[in-house]
């Protein structure tokens, strides 16, 4: 039987722009120091900057803690990251 996930609802907290904690996180699909690009239940995020790290993240709650630098935070209705797998899903097939 499938085990069913209990993400948190959406929310977005910026402190002082050098850290980022997010939840209703349902996955990652890239990460590096410049750009980490997530799918929420509102949407594809992206969030770019430098210096970025991704300090911890937990598919089954549903949230992802960043830090570094943080510059742009934009969301994407539509993208290629809700049609593509994942690097967490890839890594963990």
């Amino acid at each position: 039987m499938p085990e069913e996930r209990r993400v948190a609802k959406h929310r977005l907290v910026v402190d002082q722009r050098e850290s980022v904690a997010i939840t209703g996180v349902l996955d990652v699909v890239s990460f590096d120091e410049e750009q980490v690009v997530c799918d929420t239940d509102m949407g594809v995020l992206v969030l770019r900057g430098a210096n970025l790290h991704v300090s911890s993240l937990n598919l089954d709650s549903g949230s992802l803690d960043i830090f570094g630098e943080v510059a742009s935070i934009n969301y994407e209705e539509q993208g290629p990251a809700r049609s593509k797998a994942s690097l967490f899903g890839k890594i963990f097939k």
